[in-house]
């Protein structure tokens, strides 16, 4: 169990990103100029891969953790379960180590008959799986039971869902008040984050929202109660913050110390370039993480007093650009699978009883 936390959550921990961002006369196309007094505001829709609602096709292969049943065929009393150690190896009768990390059941078995024939005479071997600890994907939030789940065949979301117990609501004899946040629930795949709407899915039986989960797969499903405001990109210390009544973008960015600047190393004479944050396209990011309304702000009219502050909201994403961004739908996309990434691997942590806390931010924008 903690070898699969480490790598599930240094694989999410790597996610490099880099962005961009803006819309021209409804396309998301140039650079936009700097806001002005005004707040300029979006709507940002990913449409899901249709093959993402198809099974995966590839055969299932072995790896570390999983359990097989392996038996000669007319030898009494041969009939072993064994465990595919971490090196990926198992040890059969006479074989001192046989690496089937990766091969099919079918694999396994011809292997096993062709190395056991350097021994006996025509063996035939009989190998079957007894539990898979290799292939898993990840359920966690308010689920009623959250949990680590094998992945023995072909599942969708839905089917997994139902695997945890489904969504969790109140207990009280007088409300059914539902507890899980189904807009702001996600899925990460290899660090990337998939736009599932999780809403249409489960309140409206929108079934082209119903893709095929695969191994290794991360489905998070936050309290609905949560009240906390994301702040990421280039403040000093990016995290969530508790969200309080009258709360704003300038309040929210003070409660993390700020923005900063950074230095870029100039290859071409060896000096330094100080770059400061993109203060006049601030981004943030409301409701539907599948389908978000995205405001550009002019963080630098706001502190000046050119242009009113603006209220922010529970479950915001703020993000402050490091650099200048050209297209606002793939930088907010950037912006979201850093996010996803994030609580993902936060919260893969406390599943595994650690503290571990990962800070929220998007790197040097393009």
């Amino acid at each position: 169990m903690k070898q699969i936390l480490h790598t599930t959550l240094v694989s999410l921990g790597l996610v490099l990103l880099a962005g961009c961002a803006s819309k021209s006369g409804g396309k998301f196309t140039d650079y936009p100029p700097a806001v002005t007094g005004a707040t300029m505001s979006v709507k940002v829709e990913s449409k899901l891969d249709p093959a993402l609602l198809r099974p995966d096709a590839s055969m299932m292969t072995l790896g570390p953790g999983d359990q097989i049943d392996v038996e000669l065929l007319g030898q009494p009393g041969s009939r072993t379960t064994l465990t595919i150690g971490p090196d990926g190896k198992i040890y059969f009768n006479l074989l001192s180590g046989l690496d089937v990390w990766g091969l099919t059941i079918t694999d396994c078995k011809a292997l096993l008959e062709k190395e056991l024939g350097q021994y006996l005479t025509a063996p035939r071997v009989s190998v079957s799986l007894r539990a898979v600890g290799s292939q898993q994907f990840w359920m966690l939030g308010r689920l009623k039971k959250p949990g680590v789940y094998p992945m023995t065949g072909p599942i969708t979301l839905i089917e997994a869902l139902a695997q945890a117990g489904g969504t969790a609501r109140s207990e009280s004899q007088i409300s059914t008040e539902e507890l899980s946040d189904l807009r702001h629930s996600f899925v990460v795949r290899d660090g990337q984050f998939l736009p599932v709407n999780f809403d249409r899915l489960l309140r409206h039986g929108d079934m082209s929202q119903n893709i095929y989960l695969k191994a290794g797969d991360f489905v998070y499903v936050p309290f609905a109660l949560n009240q906390e405001v994301f702040v990421m990109g280039a403040v000093k210390f990016p995290r969530a913050i508790p969200f309080s009544d009258q709360m704003s973008l300038v309040t929210a960015i003070a409660s993390v110390s700020g923005t900063v600047s950074y230095d870029i190393l100039d290859r071409t004479d060896n000096g330094v370039t100080t770059v400061n944050a993109d203060l006049s396209h601030v981004v943030v990011v409301r409701g539907s993480l599948s389908e978000p309304h995205v405001y550009v702000l002019n963080y630098l009219d706001i502190v000046k007093g050119k242009a009113p502050d603006f209220r922010l909201e529970p479950g915001d994403i703020v993000n402050v650009p490091n650099s200048p961004y050209t297209s606002l739908k793939r930088y907010v996309n950037l912006i979201l699978n850093n996010f996803s990434a994030t609580v993902a691997a936060n919260e893969g942590v406390r599943a595994g009883g650690g503290t571990v806390n990962v800070g929220v931010s998007v790197p040097v924008g393009r």
